[in-house]
């Protein structure tokens, strides 16, 4: 058997994480089986749902590297198809018109609130000859659902978990519009798409309840179930915009790198013994629904900056680049990608995010005169500036590479009695205007001979 996953989201927002998070589970364990991975967008409400929102929805799949197969399916395309099974239901027995209106309806529900009981539908015409229609009234077909007995759903991660199916009403599978609900659709796009396994979020778990009662009126295969616990907050809540960044378009604007972003969300909920830095490789390979765990994963933006700083040193110093490089907007002109590429050992080592990378390497296109932050203007003491003004000559003496001006800096703490950081401070203050940067002398050979010493003589001019 061939395994079929699908991510299937509603465009009516971003892709957020938990949503990004069911993405990935379904993509590793189709990779993981050598499988199909398949995206449908869900967008019958067309009220909600919105071109933009499909479209961030398919640069956050693209970005995150989370390659579908086959063409994406648009739920909305299949109306016709979805209201041919309701009506196949229809001719079997296994569904029914009914005529209720909405005002017959909201009168059931008092009744049922008045008595204290749950709200459903009391299947006021189910069993109705087909001859007590009424006419010029357009009905809905509702499911004959089972109403004694329960409904089992044998969950991959969540156990067997039951329902009473007197609690499962008889709901409507096509609206008196003819349009198709959404119960109905994802039943039929699941069977029609091949779906043998279905991995979603646990607040679906009463959807695959009722969607049971079609799969077997049809007697159509009973897919695999796993149904994943939601996301929480670092508060413990559930995971709301109040806890931060939502979309995945966020996390890539603020610098993550969409490898470590697969690890980390890997981690949320799923685990391989106290391994925590996963490459995509060793996730394929290791993924399985049995290592799910049932309590929600709480977000941790500091174990994701962690990550990310992780992936960041690992990476080669042209790949950091080529990302950071769009970050300037433009600025630093043509040679900008070589500085970076030289100084990025210095700097990611420094940087958790590409921001930080970014904003790490500002020095690097920065006019002069430099601006000065207010910690770097306290290494620029009158000594410091004094510092400064005797070096440069020595500087100008100086074979401009590395190892020789370490040299020469050193021998001059050492001719004047100081410690290499008195001379390094004030030396990286005037070149970057930070108190922090990379390896002073990796700074020097970045910004060249002439933009160095210029940096310098600024700030010794009087």
């Amino acid at each position: 058997m061939t395994i079929v996953t699908r991510f299937a989201p509603s465009p009516t927002g971003f892709l957020h994480i938990g949503g990004a998070r069911t993405a990935l589970f379904n993509w590793l364990y189709s990779r993981r089986h050598s499988g199909v991975f398949r995206l449908r967008i869900e967008d019958t409400d067309r009220q909600r749902s919105t071109p933009a929102a499909i479209e961030a929805i398919i640069e956050g799949l693209q970005w995150l590297g989370l390659n579908w197969d086959d063409e994406i399916v648009y739920q909305f395309a299949r109306a016709e198809r979805h209201a041919e099974v309701a009506k196949h239901l229809l001719a079997q027995g296994r569904a029914y018109h009914c005529y209720a209106s909405p005002e017959e309806l909201e009168e059931m529900r008092e009744q049922q609130r008045a008595a204290g009981k749950p709200i459903r539908y009391d299947g006021r015409w189910r069993d109705k000859p087909a001859t007590d229609r009424r006419p010029n009234v357009p009905p809905v077909i509702r499911i004959k659902a089972p109403q004694t007995g329960e409904t089992i759903i044998h969950d991959k991660v969540q156990g067997d978990v039951r329902f009473g199916n007197d609690v499962l009403d008889d709901f409507i599978l096509l609206r008196s519009d003819g349009t198709p609900t959404y119960m109905l659709s994802v039943v039929v796009d699941d069977f029609d798409m091949g779906v043998t396994h279905i991995i979603r979020g646990d607040d679906h778990l009463t959807n695959a309840a009722r969607q049971r009662q079609i799969i077997d009126a049809m007697g159509w295969p009973i897919p695999t179930y796993a149904h994943l616990p939601l996301m929480h907050g670092e508060d413990g809540q559930k995971l709301s915009k109040r806890h931060g960044a939502l979309g995945i378009h966020e996390y890539k604007d603020l610098g993550y790198l969409p490898e470590a972003m697969r690890n980390y969300l890997l981690r949320l909920g799923w685990s391989h013994g106290d391994d925590e830095i996963i490459t995509t490789e060793q996730a394929i390979a290791w993924f399985n629904l049995e290592n799910i765990g049932r309590s929600p994963a709480r977000v941790d933006f500091k174990k994701l900056d962690n990550v990310n700083g992780h992936y960041m040193r690992q990476a080669s110093d042209e790949a950091l680049a080529d990302a950071t490089l769009p970050l300037f907007k433009g600025n630093g002109g043509p040679d900008l990608r070589a500085k970076l590429i030289a100084a990025m050992p210095g700097l990611k080592e420094r940087a958790k995010t590409l921001v930080e990378l970014a904003d790490g390497a500002q020095f690097l296109i920065a006019k002069r005169p430099l601006p000065i932050d207010d910690k770097a203007q306290k290494l620029l003491s009158p000594e410091g500036r004094s510092i400064l003004a005797r070096l440069i000559p020595i500087f100008e003496q100086t074979p401009w590479e590395s190892a020789a001006l370490d040299g020469a800096v050193r021998n001059f703490a050492e001719h004047n009695g100081l410690k290499l950081g008195a001379v390094a401070q004030p030396l990286r203050a005037a070149l970057t205007g930070r108190s922090t940067s990379p390896g002073i002398f990796d700074v020097l050979v970045v910004l060249g001979k002439a933009e160095s010493l210029g940096r310098l003589a600024d700030q010794t001019k009087s």
